[in-house]
């Protein structure tokens, strides 16, 4: 038989895989705002384009809400030939991402349309001559980082659901290439934010690099890239486990890499300091969770059988990244990258939870997720408020006697930074004593030991800032805290509310991801 008759053939017996399109309907809205955001950035004129696409960003995150509400019903269902899992972490993920998208697609409504945002007014632009107006027109007009935040967040969903390594690097690679770019927008520290673009670009792409070989790896041992057959090549199989071993340990780099946890850090401070601050509230809270969903699905599906051989290595992750975090944030003098590597930290203690290797380390991951978010979105808020004359002032010395040029500013930020010390009656408490509750019950109770000793260390460089503004006097050129505009100000309640609310009464949310926590494959 000739080529081209085996090829006919094989296109005759070829049978399309059954897509469950109700399953996927949550990806399915945002996929298609984002595609909408892409016509709307074409066709829509200059002077309507940026309500239009807050807009249809929002309607898409609403409707993607909407639509995990709707599809929880009908969970457990592996659909695209076995390349998506729709089962209660994935929902419960894709729920978590579209709320926390909401209140990121907020943050950067006002910072791409006001005077002082890093849309804007990075391009430190006097308005007085038809040339500047011309200029700061042509700004104005920057508002394609709608539909590439959009984009980005359906990729996260995809991420955090992809039953098959392959689809899951589709999904990496989707979520991240947005996130390239709106790393390098900021335009009054040009140099520094496309050197964050840069650098986030070229190691990203080494742990994709890293990544997709490991799936090579592993498929080369299993014989497929599926999640549920990995695993039961790894259970059933008495040959050497060389290639398992390394395919696991190169994919372990790219998602620890996509995470940010130690010792898989370094990109972290530098582009978080970089990119636009709505940017790094949007890469800190929501690629966070859709790293650590995907880190999850594949440690508990394809390798629980393993568990002996990738335990001791995340153990020492989890310490790496705790110590590290810990330490490190007590020496910056930066606003920005002491959250960066307070996001390490955080990253580690979500890890103790990941150890736990339990339906309990499940579901106190998922809320801890939860809770980190909403409290990082509104920190970072509250550092797009405090300016000078050359933008955000994010140097520790400027907090200085915060509290007496705006009272409210620095209560709300000082209880958010009670929240990451983990202070009762906040979220940062609950889901502390959440993931490490699961980790004694896991007989993982050294890391929580840790944990808690470095919980004690990072709730200095919290409460220092909170002595800066509130017991240090104030500089005479010291910055000012500008009014937030009506959407900043909508996620910075959806922050406050969120962390208040899981610190007082956690238990819905809780029985929710304790609910949710079960995988299929």
């Amino acid at each position: 038989m000739s080529t081209a008759h085996a090829l006919a053939a094989a296109a005759t017996n070829f049978t399309a895989p059954s897509v469950a399109y109700r399953s996927l309907l949550p990806m399915i809205v945002l996929f298609g705002a984002a595609a909408v955001g892409v016509l709307a950035e074409a066709f829509v004129p200059r002077d309507n384009r940026r309500m239009v696409q807050v807009g249809v960003a929002l309607a898409g995150l609403a409707g993607s809400l909407i639509a995990v509400i709707y599809v929880a019903g009908s969970v457990d269902v592996v659909t695209a030939g076995g390349a998506v899992a729709v089962d209660g972490p994935a929902l419960f993920i894709e729920g978590t991402l579209a709320a926390l998208g909401i209140a990121s697609v907020l943050l950067l409504a006002d910072r791409a349309s006001d005077g002082g945002g890093h849309f804007v007014a990075d391009a430190a632009i006097t308005v007085g001559s038809a040339h500047d107006r011309r200029q700061l027109t042509a700004v104005h007009s920057q508002t394609e980082v709608f539909p590439l935040t959009t984009f980005a967040l359906a990729g996260m969903m995809l991420f955090a659901s992809a039953n098959d390594l392959l689809l899951m690097f589709v999904a990496l690679e989707v979520l991240s290439l947005p996130l390239y770019l709106l790393c390098g927008l900021a335009r009054r520290r040009r140099l520094l934010s496309q050197e964050a673009a840069v650098k986030y670009f070229l190691l990203g792409a080494f742990a994709s690099a890293f990544f997709l070989y490991g799936v090579a790896l592993l498929y080369g041992y299993a014989g497929t890239v599926q999640l549920r057959g990995i695993f039961r090549a790894a259970a059933g199989s008495t040959n050497d486990d060389l290639l398992l071993l390394l395919g696991l340990a190169l994919l372990i780099i790219g998602l620890l890499f996509k995470a940010g946890i130690a010792p898989f850090h370094s990109w972290t401070p530098d582009v978080y300091q970089g990119a636009p601050t709505p940017v790094t509230a949007l890469m800190a809270a929501c690629t966070k969770v859709a790293a650590f969903g995907a880190i999850l699905r594949v440690f508990y599906v394809a390798f629980a059988s393993t568990r002996w051989d990738w335990r001791p290595l995340i153990w020492g992750v989890a310490i790496a990244s705790m110590v590290i975090g810990a330490v490190l944030a007590v020496t910056q003098t930066d606003v920005k990258r002491l959250l960066a590597y307070s996001t390490v930290a955080n990253a580690g203690f979500i890890m103790v939870g990941v150890v736990a290797l339990t339906k309990t380390g499940i579901s106190s991951t998922l809320f801890y997720l939860v809770a980190y978010g909403f409290t990082t979105i509104g920190a970072f808020a509250v550092v797009t408020l405090v300016r000078d004359a050359d933008g955000e002032a994010t140097h520790l010395s400027q907090w200085a006697g915060l509290a007496r040029r705006s009272p409210l500013t620095a209560a709300v930020f000082t209880f958010f930074m009670l929240a990451f010390a983990g202070i009762p009656l906040t979220s940062g408490f609950t889901s502390k004593f959440a993931v490490f509750a699961a980790a004694v019950d896991g007989g993982a109770t050294p890391l929580v030991i840790v944990g808690v000793v470095a919980s004690a260390v990072l709730a200095f460089p919290y409460l220092r800032i909170v002595v800066l503004m509130y017991l240090s006097d104030p500089a005479e050129t010291g910055p000012s805290v500008i009014v937030p505009g009506a959407f900043t100000s909508a996620a910075l309640t959806l922050g406050v509310v969120a962390t208040l609310a899981l610190g007082i009464a956690p238990q819905p949310i809780l029985e929710l991801a304790n609910n949710a926590a079960r995988f299929v494959g």
